[in-house]
């Protein structure tokens, strides 16, 4: 591991050497890569160089202990012997994480779909709920949110949504939401107040790059039609709303929420670029199965995932057994404590893994 440390310091420091040089800030390809790359070794080199600062303490309070008669003296070197100790023990399990292998995808903007599963008009109303705890906790991390499409059931539900969220990271956290949604509570249009059971599905893609996808557009074909719902005066009046079929792989997306038809097809072409990639993921998962059991799940969308209990006002995450009982702030976009907790199982698990090998 710490040669590994020594490399990545020596790497970094040639990046700022590079980024020094007068010829960088006019190469925009080069600069941009070379400070991605910085940025992302910082909080590694930053540790590293911390754990080397507490190894040198360490030694020269051992020499102060061996060589100093003032006792006063003494006192202050075991306590600085002691702290540094403390820290290295600290900063050996920070830079373990750190240098875990990164998820490519964690940098990039996701689309996200949430669906109405099992319970019909309540199942819509929780996804409607979702989409907006989903968006509050976006706006929260100051992401931008954008719909795509919805499709609402008449009582202020949705069967069907998809939108985009836009933000430094949004992949890396995000991703956990990503699996079945259950609720447990009583509708409001159930006469006899028992409790009944609905879920809903959420996928969370990455956004693809054109380099990432080979997307051959005489696969694909565009029809144009009259934008139904919600849109302003204009939306229903022109054949503004796209959609997108994907022959070869039977994929159909609708895209109806901008009034221009060629940001309908661009949006729908972006979702387009996810869901290939996404199923491009999937097979290099299935390929790597054995690492992908030893993650907390973060992504198939057949997992159950989480429950909403509303009688209890409780949330319980059933991949890491968490129970909090704070549902309202929770559906308000309060989603940090169970994510945090999410990546830190995650990690754990992967750390593991790493030493069994």
């Amino acid at each position: 591991m710490f040669d590994r440390l020594e490399d990545l310091l020596i790497r970094y420091e040639e990046i700022m050497g590079e980024l020094q040089e007068p010829d960088v800030a006019n190469d925009a390809a080069r600069f941009t890569k070379l400070m991605k790359e910085q940025s992302d070794l910082t909080p590694i080199v930053e540790a590293y160089k911390e754990y080397k600062q507490c190894r040198q303490n360490v030694e020269d309070s051992l020499v102060m202990l061996d060589e100093e008669s003032d006792e006063e003296m003494k006192e202050l070197a075991k306590e600085e012997l002691n702290e540094s100790k403390a820290r290295i023990e600290e900063l050996e399990k920070e830079l373990k994480i750190l240098l875990l292998p990164k998820d490519p995808n964690d940098d990039k903007n996701v689309i996200v779909e949430i669906r109405g599963g099992a319970g019909g008009d309540e199942a819509a109303l929780f996804a409607a709920e979702i989409y907006r705890m989903i968006a509050h906790y976006a706006e929260s991390k100051r992401w931008k949110v954008e719909m795509i499409s919805c499709t609402e059931n008449g009582i202020g539900g949705f069967k069907d949504c998809s939108f985009m969220v836009t933000g430094q990271g949004a992949y890396s956290r995000l991703k956990y939401e990503s699996g079945t949604h259950r609720v447990q509570r009583v509708p409001e249009t159930e006469s006899g107040g028992r409790i009944h059971t609905s879920t809903i599905t959420v996928a969370i893609m990455p956004e693809a790059e054109e380099v990432d996808v080979d997307l051959d557009m005489n696969d694909c074909k565009f029809d144009v039609f009259r934008a139904s719902g919600n849109g302003g005066q204009c939306v229903n009046t022109t054949d503004s709303a796209v959609r997108l079929t994907h022959i070869p792989t039977g994929i159909v997306i609708s895209c109806q929420d901008e009034k221009s038809q060629i940001k309908n097809k661009d949006k729908a072409l972006k979702v387009l670029r996810a869901k290939l990639y996404e199923l491009e993921c999937a097979k290099q998962h299935d390929a790597e199965a054995e690492l992908r059991r030893s993650q907390v799940g973060t992504g198939d969308r057949s997992e159950k995932i989480r429950t909403y209990n509303f009688p209890q006002g409780r949330v319980t995450d059933h991949r890491i057994k968490l129970t909090l009982h704070k549902l309202d702030s929770i559906l308000g976009g309060d989603l940090d404590e169970i994510i945090d907790s999410l990546i830190a199982a995650d990690q754990a698990a992967k750390l593991g893994k790493m030493q069994e090998n």
